[in-house]
Parts: C-alpha cells; structure tokens; sequence
C-alpha cells in the first residue's frame, strides 16, 4: 500500500516542482478550467515579427484548441473514493494535452481527440464503467494557473492525468502517485540544419529554448554543468510559446523529449530545416498520475494499464482475443481475461475488465501502433517501448495477473 499523506497537508502546502509551478492549491472555491494556449493566429505572428509562413501549422485540418472547458457539474471531493466518484458520475475526467500530435490533440474541425496519451484515458474508461468512450478530456498545461497539471491532479478536477509526464523523486514525494511507464522516452535537442549543429559540445555559449519550470530546464542545467559548458538559457512557459520562440530565431536550439521535438517538427512549415540531436542528456520515464490518498483507484489505474502490457506479452490483441476468449486454455490468458480468478473484483472492477480493455481499445503494441508507428506520419521506432519477452531489446513489462 502506498504511504497516505494527510489532505489538509496538501491543501495548505506548497511543493517545488522539477516540471511546471504549482499554484493556488485546494480552497474554497471550485476549480476552474481555464483556456489553453491556442496556436497564435496571424495577428499575433505579425506583431511579434515573423511571418505566418514559418509558424507550426495545424495538423490535418485542426483548428484552434478547445477555446473554452466547463467546470464539470459533478466534482469528486478531496478525500472521495475515485472510483465511486466516476462510476457515480458515469464519465472518467482525463487530463491531457492537447495541443502535442501523436500523444494529445484535439481536433476542432472534427470535435475529435486523438493519441498515444487519449487512447490510454479510453483505457481506464473502459476498465471502470466498461466502455471506452466514457471519457471527458481536460486540456491541462505544464504552465501556471488553475489548468496546471498537478494542480488538477490535487484539486481533483481531474480523475488522472496522462499527458507526457515524467515520473520524478520530488513530483512523487509531493502528494502525487505516479502509474506504470507508458513510455520512456529521453531528452535531447533540435537545431537549424544551416546552424551546423551536431553534437552537445557544439551547444557551448549558445542560446538554448527549454520550458520554464519543467524537468527538461533542470535536466539541461544539470548535464551542461557536469560537462563544462557554459550556455544561456532563454526560459519559455507552455509548449507553444517554447517552440514559437525557437522559430523567432530567439535561440539555437530547442530541449525537450525526443518524441516530443519529433512530432512537433513534423508539423514545421519546412521540416527538413531542422534535425534532432542523437545524444540524450536525461531518461524520462513518462506516465500517469493520480492524486495521493486513494490507493484504490491508484491499483485501477495501474493494473489498467499493466493489462495491455500483460496482453501483448501474450500475444493477445483486439483482434484475436475475442477467440482466445472462447477457446484458451492458457491459465495465464484466463486469469487475465476473468475467465478464471477474480483480479477484477479485488480493485473493485468487473472480471473481465481486461477484456474490456483489449477488446475496445487494444494491447499496448495496438495503441502505439495506432498513434505513433510506422502507418502513421511520426514513425517513432518502438525502442526500449516494446515488450521485454518478445525481442528487440524491449523493457516494457507486466507483474504477471495471478
């Protein structure tokens, strides 16, 4: 069992984050949803003097984010169980990104969410209330202010937060609990092809973009300082202000994680302007986070997650588990599929939550696939995200269910 800390503790205390400024923690008031960033219109390019031409455009016809998020009508309160809360209210509250391709975007055009990190909230949904698309999407931002991601996490505006990131000592020391890796990721940078650029060493006295607040800021400090180089840091608060600014010319390179400078150069005016570093200064282990307290829900998200994992180890898919379902013999595939045990029941979840999960959204291999493999435009090599028993030098792994 996790440690249990005190909720007055939390609601009176404020903590030192690795990654974005926590702010205006639980009172009185009901939280409130504010907008996230859009991207800058045209007005907004020309007055801060670059042209509309070298902005990000929107990916597949994606209009502006959300330009405004109510405050849900039915909040769980500090201290309620979670789990009765969304089963009670019929919908999983889910923060997320919405503004990063491949992981968290909404599409205004089509009033639709898709990614890596969306289709994990379809996951839990599907284990709790058994039907995937119960889900309601909540922008948050690595930014200050009410939408900040661990201040939704805390005031329980949100049920959990699946947005990119990275599991840290202080942020899990901080009233926060976080899930199983999703995905591991590292950080690097992105130049300017013509800025001859290829190595960290070269980076020396240069200005380099990093998000204020956030780990990648800390991470860069860290490593050019054990290394002996000197540099500037230009600072930038939330993600689009961070990769607008590398655009202005404001700097000569931009740090982030290497997925997430990936899909944000796919959608640069010239793309091929612009190449990746190879050297990683950090390891980011990215994945969920639920508030401190509610052991309970923190297993359900967990082994929620551990299921689609647990199944491609098993070679178990949306595609054939309605067959194994029907016809194993495998202990291990009826434990997990509820055929046999009751797993489900000791989280307080149907048996066949895993089924549920797998055959509505898939297997973990079947949401990467979806969102970031090689059918898709971003074609992010699996890497260390494959599963541990099938090759490939994978370290994906599942407790085993039983």
């Amino acid at each position: 069992m996790r440690r249990y800390v005190p909720w007055i503790i939390i609601a009176t205390s404020l903590f030192t984050m690795a990654c974005g400024a926590l702010s205006n923690l639980v009172n009185d008031t009901a939280p409130q949803v504010i907008v996230v960033t859009a991207t800058p219109s045209d007005e907004e390019l020309v007055a801060s003097n670059e042209s509309p031409a070298d902005a990000t455009p929107a990916i597949e016809a994606t209009a502006e984010q959300p330009t405004a998020v109510a405050v849900p009508d039915t909040e769980t309160s500090i201290g309620e169980s979670t789990l009765v809360a969304v089963q009670s209210r019929g919908v999983l509250r889910c923060g997320v990104n919405a503004d990063l391709p491949g992981f968290g975007l909404y599409d205004a055009v089509r009033k639709q969410w898709s990614g890596f990190d969306v289709d994990f909230c379809k996951v839990i949904a599907a284990a709790v209330l058994g039907d995937a698309s119960k889900v309601e999407y909540i922008p948050v931002t690595s930014a200050d202010g009410p939408n900040e991601r661990f201040n939704a996490v805390r005031t329980k505006l949100i049920d959990v937060l699946i947005r990119n990131t990275t599991w840290t000592a202080s942020r899990d020391g901080a009233g926060l609990m976080f899930g199983p890796t999703t995905f591991h990721d590292g950080q690097t940078f992105m130049v300017r092809k013509k800025s001859k650029i290829t190595s960290i060493e070269d980076l020396r006295e240069k200005k380099i973009c990093a998000g204020k607040g956030t780990t990648s800021l800390l991470n860069l400090k860290d490593d050019f300082a054990a290394r002996g180089i000197t540099f500037e840091a230009v600072e930038v608060d939330g993600e689009e202000k961070l990769y607008q600014t590398y655009l202005n010319d404001e700097c000569d390179a931009v740090t982030s994680d290497s997925s997430q400078l990936a899909v944000k150069r796919i959608n640069f005016t010239s793309p091929d302007d612009h190449v990746i570093l190879g050297d990683r200064i950090s390891r980011e282990p990215l994945g969920p986070v639920v508030a401190e307290g509610d052991d309970q829900w923190y297993d359900i998200v967990s082994w929620s997650i551990y299921a689609t994992i647990y199944a491609e180890e098993l070679r178990i898919d949306r595609t054939n588990v309605d067959d194994i379902l029907s016809t194993t013999a495998d202990p291990r595939a009826r434990r997990l599929l509820g055929v046999e045990g009751k797993i489900g029941s000791q989280f307080g979840l149907a048996p066949d939550f895993a089924y549920q999960i797998i055959s509505q959204v898939g297997n973990y291999a079947d949401v990467y696939n979806d969102n970031l493999g090689p059918e898709t435009r971003f074609n992010i090599d699996r890497g260390p995200n494959k599963a541990w028993n099938l090759g490939a030098g994978g370290v994906l792994a599942s407790p085993p269910f039983r």
